[in-house]
């Protein structure tokens, strides 16, 4: 056993909690691997943080530990442990940064990952649906050692898009329209990383609001796919013929309507009903009923 209890070993309270547990020991591993660490205790140090990771682990093993502290000669009964022990290499981490078509569609590369032991080129596949955060892991693709090579995890990185915001599984895009459009509604097309869409845009629709298309967003296993959210966005023409001037100025005129005034807030238990004008001109009526 080592010379120290094995909490003291990784640093840790009697009372720690499993994920303590394993933060822990991947951190200190990482540090004194012998892939990694040529220190002259390096190896020592890591046969101590193991010994007591596979204790500690070990619901049943650290209960026993907790309660009369044996060492693993104690629980297991005498094993010899030479210093010439295999010992698995290191895991390995490498952030792989994709596109949003990439993570949309997948993708197939060859990874330069550098070590201990140099650089060497990695063949990997990446499934449609990759998710920034997600890791994902290539068993005995890691450092090599005696005992066998570790494991490498690819930390997936969405890169930045001019167009499109990803979410989870969740893709944002904006959805510019013309005024007209926002205030009766249309039918507008949108590009998406699968293709062109089509959102319905309902009557009187503001700069904000989102336009959800449910399962139009990144493939996802079971099929479980998120949903592509567009953000309206009204955009005005920077410049008006004289027709479309005289319209607006007819609108102007015409319409009732008091944007920011207190009828404009209706609650939910309310129902909101649009009428439409002949020609370009729209008002909103608000029925005070309660909705069944």
């Amino acid at each position: 056993m080592a010379e120290r209890g094995f909490y003291e070993v990784l640093g840790l309270r009697p009372g720690a909690s499993s994920d303590e547990i394993q933060r822990s020991y991947r951190k200190l591993a990482s540090t004194f691997h012998p892939d990694i660490n040529k220190g002259p205790e390096a190896e020592k140090r890591f046969r101590e943080i193991s010994e007591a990771y596979d204790v500690l682990s070990d619901p049943e093993l650290r209960k026993r530990y907790d309660e009369v502290g044996l060492d693993l000669d104690d629980l297991f009964g005498p094993r010899s442990r030479p210093s010439s022990a295999p010992v698995s290499g290191a895991d390995q981490e490498f952030e792989l940064e994709l596109s949003v078509d990439d993570a949309y569609k997948g993708v197939h590369r060859w990874l330069t990952i550098a070590g201990p032991g140099g650089t060497r080129s990695v063949e990997v596949t990446i499934p449609p649906g990759a998710t920034d955060g997600q890791r994902i892991r290539l068993t005995g693709q890691g450092g090599q050692g005696s005992g066998g090579a570790g494991d490498l995890y690819l930390v997936v990185r969405i890169a930045p898009h001019p167009r499109y915001r990803v979410e989870g599984r969740d893709i944002w895009v904006q959805l510019p329209l013309t005024p007209w459009e926002a205030a009766l509604g249309a039918r507008v097309a949108v590009n998406t990383p699968g293709g062109e869409a089509k959102v319905q845009v309902p009557p009187g629709s503001s700069s904000g609001r989102p336009l959800r298309l449910r399962g139009r967003g990144m493939p996802g296993t079971a099929g479980r796919r998120g949903d592509l959210c567009a953000e309206v966005r009204i955009m005005v023409p920077s410049r008006l013929t004289d027709e479309e001037r005289r319209l607006f100025e007819q609108l102007a005129a015409t319409s009732t309507s008091q944007i920011g005034s207190s009828t404009d807030f209706v609650p939910p238990s309310y129902v909101r009903r649009r009428s439409v004008s002949a020609g370009t001109s729209s008002r909103w009526m608000v029925t005070m009923r309660r909705s069944e």
